[in-house]
C-alpha cells in the first residue's frame, strides 16, 4: 500500500513539474512546453521554457527534496513535532552568514558563498539545540529556542542589509526565498552538496527509528547515539545549507511534509524519508506556481507563498501539542 502510494506521490510531482514549467507570468501551451524541451529553437516560447523555467523547476525539486528531508530526520533526531529548519534557526544561520560573506567580505560566487551557508547552518543548529534540545526540554521550549534565533538573526541580516545598499539589491529577492534567479550552473554546484546530504539521511533511516523509541532502547538494538547524531546533524547542515545558499531560507517546507507523511506511511523512517523527498517538491513547486499566479504580471515569492500556507500549519501543530500535553 505504501508502495502504491508512492508511485502516487511521483505521479503528482510529475504533474506540478509540467505546471511549473507551463505556468508564470506568460501562459506557454504544452504543445510549446513540448516543443521548447525537445526541439528547441531558442527562440520565442523555447527560450521561456528550455532557460528560465526548467532551471527553475528543477532547483524547486533539488530544493524541496533538501528541505523535506532536511524535516523529516531533525523532527526524528529530536523527538520534536515541531522542528523544522526554518524554525530551528538554521536557515536563518546559513542565510546570516551569506549575506555577510558578500557584504564585508566581497564574495559574490555561490562556490564562494555556500561554505559560508553551512557554517552558519551548523554553528546555529549546535547553538539552539544546545538551548532547547536537552533531555528535559519541551518540544515547545525547543521551537522557542529556534524563533529567538531566527529573529535575531534576520534583525541582523535586515540591518547589514539598510546599511549595505549594494547588498540590498543583490539580495532582497534572496534572503525571503526564491526560485526565480534559478540557473542550470547553480543547480550543478549544489547537487553534490544535497546529494551527500540525502546519502546521509537515508542511510541514517534505522538508526533513527531506533532512537525514536528512547536512548535506552535504542543503546540496547546496538545503535551509536554519538555517531548517529553528528551524522544527523552534518547531514541536516548539507541540505539546508547548500538549499539556502541556491534559493534562500525558505521555511515551513520541512514542518508540514513530515507531519503529512506520517499520516501516510507512518512512523517508519524508511518510508519517511522517500516519501519526504517526493512530495516535499510537490508542495515548493506548488507554491511557486501559486506566486506567479496570484500577483500577475509580477509574482509572489515562494517563501511567502509556504510561509502563508505554514503559518496556520505551525499554529494548529502548537495547539495541538499543548492540549496532548494537558
Amino acid at each position: 500500500m505504501r508502495a502504491v502510494g508512492l508511485v502516487a506521490a511521483l505521479g503528482a510531482l510529475a504533474l506540478v513539474c509540467v505546471a511549473s514549467i507551463a505556468i508564470g507570468a506568460k501562459p506557454v501551451p504544452i504543445a510549446d512546453v513540448w516543443h521548447g524541451l525537445f526541439d528547441n529553437t531558442g527562440v520565442g516560447n523555447d527560450v521561456i521554457v528550455r532557460e528560465v523555467r526548467v532551471p527553475r523547476t528543477i532547483l524547486g525539486l533539488v530544493v524541496g527534496a533538501a528541505l523535506g528531508l532536511a524535516g523529516a530526520v531533525m523532527q526524528a533526531l529530536t523527538r520534536n513535532p515541531l522542528a523544522e529548519p526554518g524554525l530551528l534557526g538554521v536557515n536563518a544561520g546559513a542565510a546570516a552568514a551569506v549575506v555577510s560573506a558578500i557584504s564585508f567580505l566581497g564574495v559574490t560566487s555561490f562556490t564562494g558563498y555556500v561554505w559560508f551557508a553551512f557554517l552558519g547552518a551548523a554553528v546555529v543548529s549546535v547553538v539552539v539545540y544546545a538551548l532547547g534540545g536537552s533531555r528535559s526540554a519541551t518540544p515547545v521550549r525547543l521551537a522557542l529556542a529556534g524563533t529567538a534565533a531566527t529573529a535575531a538573526l534576520y534583525g541582523y541580516v535586515n540591518a547589514v542589509q539598510l546599511l549595505d545598499s549594494a547588498a540590498l539589491d543583490r539580495l532582497r529577492f534572496w534572503t525571503v526565498g526564491s526560485l526565480a534567479s534559478a540557473e542550470m550552473s547553480t543547480i550543478l554546484k549544489v547537487v553534490p552538496f544535497i546529494g551527500l546530504g540525502v546519502v546521509l539521511a537515508v542511510t541514517l533511516a534505522r538508526p533513527l527509528n531506533a532512537m525514536e523509541l528512547g536512548d535506552d532502547t535504542a543503546r540496547s538494538l546496538g545503535t551509536n547515539l554519538g555517531l548517529t547524531r553528528v551524522l544527523a546533524m552534518l547531514s541536516v547542515t548539507l541540505l539546508c545549507g547548500a538549499a539556502t545558499a541556491a534559493s534562500g531560507p525558505i521555511i515551513f517546507v520541512g514542518l508540514m511534509i513530515p507531519h503529512l507523511v506520517r499520516a501516510i506511511t507512518g512512523p517508519d523512517m524508511r518510508w519517511i524519508l522517500p516519501y519526504a523527498a517526493v512530495l516535499a517538491p510537490v508542495l515548493l513547486l506548488g507554491a511557486d506556481v501559486i506566486g506567479r499566479v496570484v500577483a500577475r504580471p509580477g509574482e509572489l515569492q515562494v517563501g511567502i507563498v509556504t510561509a502563508l500556507i505554514g503559518g496556520p500549519v505551525f499554529i494548529h501543530l502548537v495547539r495541538r501539542k499543548r492540549m496532548a500535553q494537558l
